[in-house]
């Protein structure tokens, strides 16, 4: 009995191995397309290219950033946003994202990482820093879109005050 249960066992797991294996073809070519997505951004981001930036977002994309105010709500209030933050800096402002996690479901997915900026504000002081994001994207007509994004920086919270002097 015990091993007609293990062949059983053994039989079912193949079967739902061989199944998810069928879906996973999809799931990578999405999982794939939201990465592209962020390294179109990443490039826009650095040419300071408003509408590059803006295309992985949906027009009525709710963002928490790590800056007030308390939510950006549609791509207008989220463009200004860029443009004010790139205003501040002089010269070529540059990003990493070293690693982002995807997962995706349907029509559906979230992807999380950490990011690094670097650049010199107008005011000559320079910026090293990380952020770590979180958005939730959706396929609107056939398109990957960040309908959520929370971007955010760890804070002591002793001092109330940002901790931007922390790495990976």
């Amino acid at each position: 009995m015990q091993a007609r249960l293990k062949l059983l066992s053994i039989s079912l797991m193949f079967l739902a191995g061989c199944h998810a294996h069928q879906g996973s073809s999809n799931a990578r070519k999405d999982v794939d397309a939201i990465k592209a997505r962020y390294s179109a951004w990443k490039h826009a981001f650095e040419a300071r290219d408003l509408n590059g930036i803006m295309a992985i977002y949906s027009p009525d994309v709710l963002a928490y950033d790590a800056v007030p105010p308390l939510q950006f709500s549609g791509a207008p209030a989220y463009r200004k946003d860029y443009e004010t933050f790139l205003g501040q800096f002089k010269g070529p402002v540059r990003v990493t994202i070293p690693h982002v996690h995807v997962e995706q479901s349907g029509p559906v997915a979230y992807a999380f990482g950490l990011e690094r900026l670097r650049g010199t504000m107008t005011s000559g002081t320079d910026v090293d820093m990380w952020l770590r994001f979180t958005d939730g994207w959706k396929r609107q007509n056939g398109q990957w879109l960040i309908e959520h994004e929370h971007v955010s920086v760890p804070v002591d919270m002793a001092t109330g005050k940002a901790r931007l002097d922390l790495t990976p």
